[in-house]
């Protein structure tokens, strides 16, 4: 009998708020805010995007500021909502708020992301190593290419193995090779000009924002967006909060602190040390600590502060390899998106097939360095379509957050999102915005053609996000479901980058 039919003086059940059915959960290990703050900032702050930024000198200030307040804070907010509501990641979040294809079109962009993310993150690994050995090797795409692929199979190999030992890389990334080199960077920087050195980059109030060049002096700024992605991810600790409503917002804006800080300080420094006409966007910060230590008669320290820089990212990703394609295996199962042979695990559990064939992608990516004369313009292209494909993501997740709140109003949230509809939008027009200005060459590309660079962002955008899942929806079978659908699916936790 529902509610409808009960007589007029019996009580209404009554739908649980959310602090009551808080209270009715298993009690969860609780975390500071301050914690959280930290564990955000852990997952996303690196100097691997400082080069790019620093060409534009004193203006990286606005270009960091305004994807932090327009697409960072967004994200951070709705997301909190939706893993405070909906345990079980962005999957679960677009399937509840739209519908299941459109569930698995965000779970595979988060791991399609990947396929052209390692690549770009190995390119700047490679350069790095090249200060140790040769820094005219930074520039030598044949040489990046070898390193990216024997990197990478060596990542599968120890994925492959299932080493729980690397599960605390990460954090020790942050200090060895984010904490430590970001200090000595910004420090050494402000000692050299404090000795009356001139900038190589103008300094003035009247450098602030970036010269208006046309469409493709802003093109940078669409870079930012995929260094902030990853924030969905923390979200899930939103409920291990001892008050989530009040301290949430204070420790996503404490991270957002931090991380500027980490982004903009270092971009400013390398800035002031390297021309922007000569920076490499995958070896310039090491061009930085090479200038530095080389000015302060220390050239010694290069090398070492290449091996940090080395450490952090290799752990980085190996820490993450397994991450997104172990969500996406989890929804296959269950749902059968995947063809068997994809969905095979081998004896340590881990998804190996799925691993191998990324690698013979990352393989024939990889070459494409060998075969570009200039690596920063393979570099550039590769982080562009892994913004692209990435953004996808979040258009579905802000559309499904404002879906949810219509649909499910009284469903429990551990946190609630103040004009949550407003949020969405604001992120929804900045996600799209990037998308657009991602298809416009950037004023480093010179002469090159433009319909050349628009067709090759755009095949990378058309085929990896969207035909490749369309094709495994459309050719998907019964016999691909391999679990039972009911059985519940942690998916699509591990965010971006590293």
């Amino acid at each position: 009998m529902s509610s409808m039919d009960l007589p007029a003086d019996t009580p209404r059940p009554r739908s649980r708020t959310a602090r009551e059915t808080a209270k009715a959960r298993p009690a969860t290990p609780l975390i500071t805010w301050v914690t959280l703050a930290l564990m955000t900032t852990s997952s996303v702050a690196s100097l691997r995007a400082a080069p790019t930024m620093a060409v534009y000198g004193l203006a990286c200030v606005f270009l960091y500021l305004v994807p932090a307040v327009v697409f960072l804070l967004p994200t951070a907010l709705v997301s909190a909502e939706l893993a405070s509501g909906w345990p079980g990641g962005v999957y679960r979040w677009v399937s509840e708020g739209l519908s299941k294809p459109l569930g698995f079109l965000a779970v595979w962009c988060q791991f399609a992301m990947t396929i052209f993310y390692y690549p770009s993150l190995l390119a700047f690994v490679a350069s790095t190593i090249s200060y140790v050995i040769d820094p005219a090797l930074a520039s030598n795409g044949v040489y990046t290419a070898i390193v990216i692929m024997v990197l990478y199979w060596t990542g599968v190999w120890v994925s492959s193995r299932g080493t729980k030992a690397l599960a605390g890389l990460s954090s020790w990334g942050l200090i060895i090779g984010t904490l430590v080199p970001g200090v000595v960077l910004v420090v050494l920087g402000m000692v050299f000009l404090g000795q009356g050195n001139a900038s190589a980059a103008p300094m003035s109030a009247s450098h602030l924002m970036p010269a208006w060049t046309g469409l493709a002096s802003l093109v940078l700024i669409v870079n930012n967006f995929l260094s902030y992605s990853g924030m969905e991810m923390n979200a899930v600790h939103v409920s291990s909060l001892k008050n989530p409503a009040k301290e949430y917002p204070k420790s996503m804006f404490l991270a957002m602190g931090l991380v500027l800080l980490i982004f903009i300080l270092p971009a400013l420094a390398i800035s002031w040390v390297v021309p922007a006409d000569q920076l490499s966007l995958t070896a310039g910060v090491m061009q930085a600590f090479d200038a530095f230590f080389g000015h302060f008669h220390v050239g010694w320290l290069t090398p070492i502060a290449a091996v940090m820089l080395v450490a952090a990212a290799l752990g980085g990703m190996l820490t993450w390899l397994a991450g997104p394609s172990k969500g996406l295996l989890e929804i296959s199962r269950s749902e059968g998106y995947l063809p068997p042979y994809l969905q095979k695990l081998n004896k340590n559990g881990i998804q190996q097939n799925i691993l191998v064939t990324q690698g013979v992608v990352t393989t024939v990516i990889a070459l494409m360095y060998a075969l570009i004369p200039n690596v920063s313009n393979v570099y550039w292209i590769f982080s562009t379509i892994t913004t692209q494909v990435y953004l996808i993501v979040y258009l579905l997740m802000f559309v499904a957050a404002m879906r949810l709140r219509k649909l499910q109003p009284d469903h429990p949230r551990g946190y609630r999102v103040p004009a949550l509809p407003l949020l969405c939008t604001v992120g929804l027009l900045a996600s799209m915005a990037a998308l657009v200005i991602g298809f416009v060459p950037p004023s480093q590309f010179g002469n090159g053609s433009v319909w050349a660079y628009v067709g090759v962002i755009a095949g990378g955008l058309i085929i990896l996000g969207l035909l490749v899942p369309y094709a495994f929806l459309k050719l998907r079978k019964p016999s691909w479901r391999t679990q039972n659908a009911d059985a519940p699916a942690g998916a699509g936790q591990g965010g971006g980058a590293a």
